[in-house]
């Protein structure tokens, strides 16, 4: 039986929370912070989620596995969100096919050498040596992106636990897993749509968050549907390069949060 998956965003980091003032020419967002942390304020919801997750739902209890992102934003959201699985011995691994889409330096990691020492308790043994290069399926091109999605949702689909909570991105979750927005640390839950063999891995998402907005209830409800800006345009020789010609399938970047 395929696993129930409870999707997680990691909470307001650097990059969400610039001082500037935007303008016509220039974001609110400051994209150039390299692999930004948590703000205190995205510390703060990370506390919030955990609290909620222990208090309101029964399911998070039975969590037989954490998966991240490797980025520094969603290691500290793991961390502070679900400290209480750690602690308890619920194992927790690093993928690096949960990471953001863009290239941009707030979407790119940090090497693990620089991680391990700060989160000592998490399994990097499956990070991909490619890590953290934005090339092959981590390009930030449509169709990689899919693909990679793809790639997830085969993984999650193959695993044995019953539960597993898995934290990354909004533009990653958004496009390329789950279609529809998240707020910061608020989270979805998730069972895998029967399909025919050969077709797409779909995920069906769970009334109970569907309808509030997440389960925080602070996410915009709704399908999100991608736009064709979301992506640069690509070139035939590059998608045979990243994935041998295959080129089916959308993605996109993430969506700004509005201010």
């Amino acid at each position: 039986m395929s696993p129930i998956v409870i999707l997680i965003r990691h909470g307001q980091a650097l990059h969400n929370a610039s001082t500037r003032k935007p303008c016509l020419t220039r974001p609110a967002q400051e994209y150039d912070i390299p692999d930004p942390a948590l703000t205190e304020l995205g510390q703060e919801q990370c506390r919030k989620l955990e609290q909620h997750l222990r208090q309101h739902l029964p399911l998070a209890d039975k969590i037989e596995r954490i998966i991240t992102s490797p980025m520094l934003r969603t290691l500290e959201t793991t961390t502070l969100g679900l400290d209480w699985l750690i602690k308890r011995g619920v194992p927790v691994e690093a993928a690096a096919l949960w990471q953001e889409n863009s290239d941009k330096p707030c979407d790119t990691g940090s090497p693990l050498s620089e991680m391990k020492p700060q989160f000592p308790h998490f399994d990097y043994s499956k990070v991909d040596p490619l890590w953290p290069s934005k090339t092959g399926p981590y390009a930030f091109t449509r169709t990689a992106t899919v693909a990679r999605g793809q790639s997830c949702l085969r993984d999650l689909q193959s695993r044995k636990e019953k539960v597993i909570a898995v934290v990354s991105h909004s533009g990653f979750l958004r496009c390329a897993i789950s279609f529809c927005k998240y707020a910061n640390a608020d989270y979805r839950i998730f069972s895998f749509q029967d399909t025919e063999q050969g077709r797409d891995f779909e995920l069906k998402e769970w009334k109970e968050t569907e309808e509030n907005g997440g389960g925080m209830g602070e996410s915009e409800k709704g399908r999100a549907d991608i736009e064709d800006t979301d992506f640069p345009e690509e070139q035939a020789e590059e998608v045979k390069q990243q994935l041998g010609g295959k080129a089916d399938g959308e993605a996109a970047r993430e969506v700004p949060e509005k201010k």
